[in-house]
């Protein structure tokens, strides 16, 4: 194995410089803004129209917190040289087979949500076909554009996207004349009456969900190997984390400013009654640049999942059929490699199978029969028109992730699992605690209130 170089590591060397840095970033771009989506654009104006700019400080703080956790599972995989699944097996099948049964009820449930979020501002903008149609041809040509690109044209496109939206919202956010000292007293924490599930939902909505699981692959596409590209992989996480915290800010100020004291019902349609509100204050111009940041946000989500969960379930499908007490790889060429590779790891020979490559791993069979499962059986639900127990599972599902993620990291970040260079220091335990405890408080607060 000592002789294997894959493609990937030939071509890319860590940059220096600048330029060069900033060149390299996307990978962090795509997780963060696949994270968000038209659920969090409603808790975030519904929490605007309610309080104002008060919490502002809330998203701040959520931006920070994810920051740490998406820094930990990108420094897993450079310090490691494996995948964030490798590391979930070695700390016990429970977790394994928690993240397959996982991805497989999640995924299900959230085809339905990411298209029918599609499908809302298609119809708002071009009519013609109900919200339900939309949503279906919004599936189906997602599936077409993930099945047919490789990394190299997604980041690309997706890029476009998180332009598109962070231009258009940040424009209307300035439009609306936010007041300066108002926002500057909203990053003075404090907690009204009444805010505590807002608060945690501002924290929750910055730009996370499983898909922060998916950062390693996408960094993997694009070459990235070793500890020599951390302080890349930082500035990429800074990059993303950073214009999507300015982005939720932006929504925030929205619907503090247009919405405030509107008894919103907590719905993806209340983003269409702001969309009206533009328009009649300003014109139609800027309702329909709010509905084209509104199409972009929720299109980055929905392509953003398809392929980063996609890569998630193929990697899983590699990890569960690995031999019971036998350790993934812990180098980086068969992890990268698209081809089956046999690897000494102490004294026992682990049998990698296709491990990552994106551009294999984009051809599989998994990857490929999991675009599948997202698109073409959750369309059913689009026919229910209150899902009500579905929707249970879905927001408990998704408030369940983030403090397993939390919690795992802290355990593979600490051990002898990896490299001491990559293990992590005082603030990375610090951060990931406290957003992993702050997750697990959403998540109880989540199923309390659904399922009173």
């Amino acid at each position: 194995m000592a002789g294997d170089v894959t493609r990937a590591e030939e071509l890319t060397a860590a940059p220096q410089g600048w330029h060069a840095k900033i060149a390299q970033v996307g990978p962090g771009l795509l997780a963060a803004a696949t994270g968000v989506g038209a659920g969090d654009l409603v808790a975030t104006m519904v929490a605007g129209a309610r309080f104002g700019t008060v919490l502002l400080w809330a998203a701040v703080l959520g931006t920070v917190l994810k920051l740490a956790l998406a820094e930990g599972v990108g420094r897993w995989h450079l310090a490691s040289g494996t995948t964030l699944l490798d590391g979930w097996r070695r700390l016990g099948y429970w977790a394994t087979v928690f993240f397959g049964v996982y991805m497989v009820v999640w995924g299900f449930v959230y085809g339905a949500t990411a298209m029918s979020a599609v499908g809302l501002p298609l119809n708002a903008l071009f009519g013609g076909l109900s919200v339900r149609y939309w949503a279906m041809i919004a599936g189906v040509v997602g599936l077409v554009l993930v099945w047919a690109q490789r990394y190299a044209v997604f980041e690309k496109f997706m890029t476009v996207l998180v332009l598109i939206k962070f231009v258009s919202v940040v424009s209307v956010a300035l439009l609306v004349s936010p007041d300066p000292g108002a926002l500057a007293a909203g990053l003075v924490p404090r907690l009204p009456e009444g805010s505590t599930i807002y608060v945690l939902g501002l924290i929750g909505g910055v730009g996370g969900t499983i898909t922060m699981a998916a950062y390693g692959y996408w960094m993997f596409a694009k070459g990235w190997r070793g500890t020599a590209w951390l302080p890349m992989m930082r500035l990429d996480n800074a990059v993303g984390y950073i214009m999507t915290g300015i982005f939720v800010v932006a929504m925030l100020i929205v619907g503090a400013e247009i919405l405030l004291g509107q008894d919103l019902t907590e719905s993806d349609r209340g983003l269409l009654t702001l969309g009206t509100e533009l328009g009649e204050r300003y014109g139609e111009w800027a309702r329909i640049l709010f509905l084209v940041g509104f199409l972009a946000v929720t299109s980055t989500s929905l392509l953003g999942v398809w392929n980063g969960v996609g890569l998630l379930f193929t990697d899983w499908a590699r990890t569960i059929r690995l031999p019971h007490g036998a350790k993934a790889e812990t180098g980086t060429a068969a992890v990268a490699a698209g081809s089956p590779a046999t690897t000494a790891v102490g004294t026992e020979e682990v049998a990698s199978g296709t491990a990552y490559e994106a551009q294999a791993a984009e051809r599989s069979l998994p990857f490929r029969g999991y675009l599948l499962w997202l698109t073409f059986p959750p369309m059913l639900l689009l026919f229910i028109d209150r899902p009500f127990g579905l929707t249970l599972v879905y927001g408990v599902l998704g408030a369940a992730f983030m403090p397993f993620l939390g919690l795992t990291l802290l355990l593979l970040l600490n051990s002898r699992r990896i490299e001491r260079s990559g293990r992590s220091g005082w603030l990375s335990n610090a951060l990931v605690t406290v957003g992993a405890m702050l997750f697990l408080v959403l998540f109880v607060v989540d199923l309390v209130e659904r399922f009173s």
